[in-house]
């Protein structure tokens, strides 16, 4: 597998020189200045390529070219904003710039509950905790008929909580869920001075008719406009799987398990309609063996993730050592290696160590914790190689 890593352009305070000299060989970033929708420029494109290569590096894959909310819940404009998107494929692939991550969760990206876990070693990392997960939900949002949705017993927690809960804790909880780990990739959750859970109530709003079935009809007719576009410029399309891989908020999800990913696949037939292997995302569902999806997914993923996370039995999950939790991680790149070995891959969501703690990396993107993983990770493929060569696999 090719070694990848997520750069966020010129202002990331990781550098080029920096990645270089830790041994990646491919940079996975976006333009991530031009507005969601947009159609991104072939001399900005080209400029980003060109930048790249000057350290001797590659523009390996595009994470994310990002699907409007339109798109998803099938506003009247939604065939103006595919037209950008093909647009920007068009341009994508005229630069040779071939391989494109994107997902199809509807309003909120990833979600975790503490962006600061601390680990007995001194360590953090990111957690999703479901009690403070459902006092945001009940709570905080407010949601319509939200209680519903969780067990009594869960709903007596909740209720502790709030009998202690600090207004500081509240604003620490807001910013978490809904401002730091989607603003920059989803910016239409604040905009200008608007209260935060207000924006996002009425992002909720928009997908209030928008069960799974829709939501799946609304993916195909995407894939069904883009694709043939995709396959005329040889760019090739990998969604990513939902994060975690279960419903949130009431919000439907349809990239989570086998099924899912099957049925995406099997939606429009084609050499650029793909996936991105997340094992870290996948592993978070305790319906999904991420060993035996990579098996059966491994040829038809174009862009790998490779992190892990640990499950709670009550509903909180953490990020793993890449050595460790439920990815098995050995096991998924002996499955690479052996089936798609030339695909790109980068290590996902390193621990804040060290001095990168009082730094403002974005959360799940530090340096110090990303390195230690990339090594965890070349232990692991040089001992899959070496089995691969000896005949031992």
């Amino acid at each position: 597998m090719k070694k990848c890593w997520r750069w966020f352009g010129k202002k990331d305070p990781i550098t080029l020189d920096m990645l270089r000299q830790i041994g990646v060989e491919g940079i996975v970033t976006a333009l991530h200045d031009v507005p969601n929708g947009q159609v991104w420029p072939t001399d900005i494109i080209r400029e980003v390529k060109r930048y790249i290569a000057s350290y001797g590096l590659h523009w390996s894959v595009v994470e994310s070219l990002p699907v409007v909310e339109s798109i998803k819940y099938r506003g009247k404009d939604r065939d103006r904003w595919i037209d950008n998107y093909n647009a920007s494929l068009k341009h994508l692939g005229q630069a040779g710039i071939t391989t494109v991550c994107y997902n199809f969760m509807p309003v909120i990206d990833w979600v975790r509950t503490d962006l600061h876990k601390i680990l007995p070693d001194g360590t953090q990392t990111l957690y999703f905790d479901k009690i403070k997960f459902a006092y945001f939900d009940c709570k905080i949002l407010k949601r319509k008929d939200a209680e519903k949705e969780y067990t009594p017993e869960e709903m007596d927690k909740v209720n502790a909580l709030d009998r202690v809960i600090t207004e500081k804790e509240k604003n620490e909880l807001i910013d978490t869920i809904i401002v730091k780990t989607q603003g920059f990739i989803n910016r239409s959750i604040v905009n200008g001075d608007e209260d935060p859970v207000e924006a996002f109530r009425k992002l909720l709003d928009l997908y209030e008719n928008v069960d799974e079935t829709k939501l799946r009809e609304n993916l195909k007719y995407f894939l069904q406009a883009v694709i043939p576009v995709a396959e005329k410029y040889g760019v090739r399309m990998c969604i990513h799987p939902d994060d975690p891989p279960f419903p949130v908020f009431g919000l439907p999800r349809i990239v989570s398990d086998k099924d899912d990913i099957r049925w995406i696949l099997d939606a429009v037939e084609s050499p650029s309609n793909g996936f991105t292997f997340c094992a870290g995302s996948l592993s978070a569902g305790i319906q999904n063996d991420v060993a035996d999806l990579a098996r059966n997914f491994a040829k038809q993923s174009f862009f790998v993730h490779l992190r892990s996370t640990e499950i709670a039995g009550n509903g909180d999950f953490i990020e793993a050592s890449h050595l460790g939790g439920r990815a098995n991680l050995i096991e998924v790149i002996r499955i690479f290696e052996k089936e798609n070995p030339a695909v790109p891959m980068r290590v996902d969501h390193g621990k804040l160590m060290l001095n990168d703690i009082e730094k403002a990396y974005n959360p799940g993107y530090s340096f110090l914790g990303r390195m230690v993983a990339l090594a965890q990770i070349e232990g692991m493929m040089a001992v899959v190689r070496n089995e691969i060569e000896t005949g031992i696999y």
